[in-house]
């Protein structure tokens, strides 16, 4: 998201934002709302109409929708392939910023590097914005844990051989290949709503905490993405366009300029593209290329990418205050456990920096701008 705030405006207003979101946005394992109870006729509806179900409620406006992959909704989604287990975790969980490397980023933008593309998404120097980052929490995980017993199976059924179990699969017009993407779509919608829900509370903590007007705020989305997904799409393969199923995991969509599937404010400049990095360096927006339809399905990363396990980074964190390092060097973070924040060192990733000129040079999606943090939420 971004605002029509300057850096300025939150400077020394930084520890309350995030403490009033870190109160307003349960995070953490097993984090769930007790002031948002659905039923399971609501929750047949979320898993339908994703988050357009969402603004039905009131979180949010009408405009958000256009600014989200897929207006917010992923159809042909079916309920009713899901086990009771993972439609019991999803209504305790729908509001919820999860665990890991989840997190709610109030940050800045540090530098510009493409103007044009820049003002098409409403973002310039100094501007404060918001990066939110979760996605279907335990329900999502519960159609993946279930589905992949189907697809165990699958595999035997239809003498698929496998160099490692865990490439588990199953032909995608098979009973169990459809299944899955119809179970997939209701986790995707899920995801949408649950970001849509924390876009509405994070919007109301600016408004509290810094008693500011909606109008004054004016916190916009720029661009909603999915991160694990497959996708049905048209794309030309050997000189022929043909109907594929592209599986985009560590890696986020970044379709070109022109593309129909992109909003009308971004059909010039190409679809946004949101690449975290870790929460004591920097984050960037890009847009996608035609190089990227060329060569890679319309795909790029999907982020920075780690270097330690979380293991790894629980032994290079040993004695060492990370929340006090962070605070020094102008970040202020809260998390759910001190497990989870030396879990996310720094340290435990690549620099995104590089990452992301990897992928500007190689085309595929282009620079626009650097975000700095400020503040953060880890899940």
């Amino acid at each position: 998201m971004r605002s029509g705030l300057e850096r300025r405006d939150v400077e020394g207003r930084v520890r309350e934002l995030v403490d009033a979101l870190f109160a307003n946005i349960p995070s953490g394992v097993g984090s769930h709302r007790k002031d948002l109870k659905l039923d399971r006729e609501q929750e047949r509806k979320v898993l339908l109409k994703g988050a357009q179900w969402a603004v039905d409620q009131g979180y949010g406006r009408w405009e958000d929708l256009e600014h989200i992959e897929e207006r917010g909704r992923i159809p042909d989604a079916d309920p009713g392939l899901l086990s009771s287990k993972a439609l019991e975790r999803g209504r305790a969980q729908l509001g919820t910023l999860g665990s890991g490397n989840h997190f709610v980023e109030v940050g800045y933008v540090e530098e510009v590097y493409d103007k044009e593309a820049a003002r098409a998404m409403g973002l310039e120097k100094d501007q404060v914005t918001v990066i939110v980052h979760t996605g279907s929490r335990g329900l999502g995980h519960q159609v993946c844990d279930d589905f992949i017993k189907v697809m165990l199976k699958a595999v035997q059924k239809y003498g698929i051989e496998l160099p490692d179990k865990q490439l588990c699969c199953a032909p995608i017009r098979s009973p169990e290949g459809r299944d899955y993407l119809a179970a997939m779509a209701c986790a995707a919608n899920f995801a949408f709503a649950n970001r849509q829900l924390i876009t509405h509370w994070v919007r109301e903590t600016f408004e509290q905490v810094l008693k500011v007007s909606p109008r004054t705020l004016d916190l916009g989305l720029v661009y909603d993405v999915c991160h694990n997904i497959a996708k049905i799409e048209t794309h030309t393969v050997n000189g022929t366009e043909r109907t594929v199923c592209v599986h985009r995991k560590g890696a986020t969509r970044a379709f070109p300029p022109g593309d129909p599937a992109l909003p009308e404010d971004y059909r010039e400049s190409g679809q946004p593209v949101l690449i975290p990095g870790d929460m004591g360096r920097y984050s960037y927006v890009l847009v996608g290329t035609p190089r990227a339809m060329e060569e890679t399905f319309g795909s790029t990363c999907h982020g920075a990418g780690r270097v330690l396990s979380r293991h790894q980074a629980k032994k290079a964190a040993k004695g060492r205050a990370v929340a006090q390092e962070l605070e020094r060097r102008g970040i202020y973070v809260r998390a759910a456990s001190r497990a989870t924040m030396v879990e996310e060192i720094s340290e435990a990733y690549k620099d995104v920096g590089d990452v992301v000129e990897i992928v500007h040079q190689a085309g595929i999606s282009k620079k626009v701008a650097k975000l700095r943090p400020l503040g953060v939420v880890k899940g």
